[in-house]
């Protein structure tokens, strides 16, 4: 449907006060889910990003890429396992997950970008030790519970101007490489910038009261709240660790945190610059 020059320009003038408060300030997005699998919703993230790049926001993408492991994994013989949602991650899953994330798929988001004209540079855990971890479970193996971040090279990359798309590998203090949670990093990279906002896209509308029912869709959490609809079994599952980062970015100085459904074109601009809004806001 074609749009008058009259509703473009009412739409630029009511997202006028979103855009001041976001210009200057760092947003970082946790990109997955089906977001990063398609590729007409993947090409609108990706001039979501540019868009908000060019208007001013110090934009920080967080990407994993589980589908991708497990189809090379695949090709190569060799069987996926999962303990709680977790990949298993032996040694030789360890340098798949580490050719994946920090190969093939942080490059292609660094070129995706660059076609739709924004500026970015890739880079892993693993790059200046951006991420530390440590073994989380040793059933798990390779597996990493975060130990530190390293903000000053993504400071370093947004002061010039640029996109820091950041994989989710990290490592330790022997080189060990480890496999981390996206979610969870993308938590701590906030947390460790200051950040404004952090935008988690999922393939669910938020957190729901009933999982069958979007109607249901609890628009804000406050972060004592949070551990009262976990054991009421409101949020369950998966949603169990994206809602405890969430938590523990605001209770470290994240000042709008979002889980929001990544399969709604264009659904970062929806929660950035207009009043609608989507998925659930956590806040203090």
């Amino acid at each position: 449907m074609e749009i008058t020059n009259a509703e473009r320009a009412s739409v630029l003038v009511h997202a006028l006060p979103y855009i001041k408060l976001y210009s200057g300030k760092i947003v970082v997005i946790k990109y997955g889910g089906s977001a990063m699998i398609d590729e007409k919703l993947k090409n609108q993230v990706m001039k979501d990003i540019v868009l908000l790049s060019l208007i001013g926001v110090k934009v920080v993408l967080v990407h994993g890429g589980g589908p991708e492991i497990t189809a090379l994994l695949n090709k190569l013989g060799k069987e996926s396992r999962f303990v709680n949602g977790l990949r298993v991650t032996d040694a030789e899953t360890a340098e798949v997950v580490q050719m994946v994330l920090a190969g093939k798929v942080n490059k292609s988001l660094v070129n995706h970008i660059g076609v739709k004209g924004g500026y970015a540079i890739g880079l892993s855990g693993l790059d200046a030790k951006i991420i530390e971890a440590e073994v989380k479970d040793p059933e798990l193996g390779y597996v990493g519970r975060i130990t530190k971040v390293n903000a000053a090279p993504i400071l370093d990359l947004l002061e010039k101007g640029y996109i820091p798309v950041i994989s989710t590998v990290a490592c330790d203090e022997e080189g060990h490489v480890y496999n981390v949670n996206a979610d969870t990093a993308a938590a701590r990279i906030a947390e460790e910038l200051k950040a404004e906002s952090l935008i988690s896209m999922t393939d669910t509308s938020g957190i729901l009261r009933d999982k069958n029912d979007t109607s249901t869709l609890i628009p804000v959490i406050k972060a004592g709240e949070a551990q009262s609809l976990i054991d009421s079994g409101i949020i369950a599952g998966g949603m169990i660790p994206k809602t405890e980062c969430c938590v523990n970015a605001v209770k470290h100085g994240v000042k709008r945190v979002f889980i929001i459904d990544g399969r709604i074109p264009h659904s970062i601009i929806m929660e950035m610059l207009t009043d609608e809004g989507l998925g659930t806001m956590f806040e203090e």
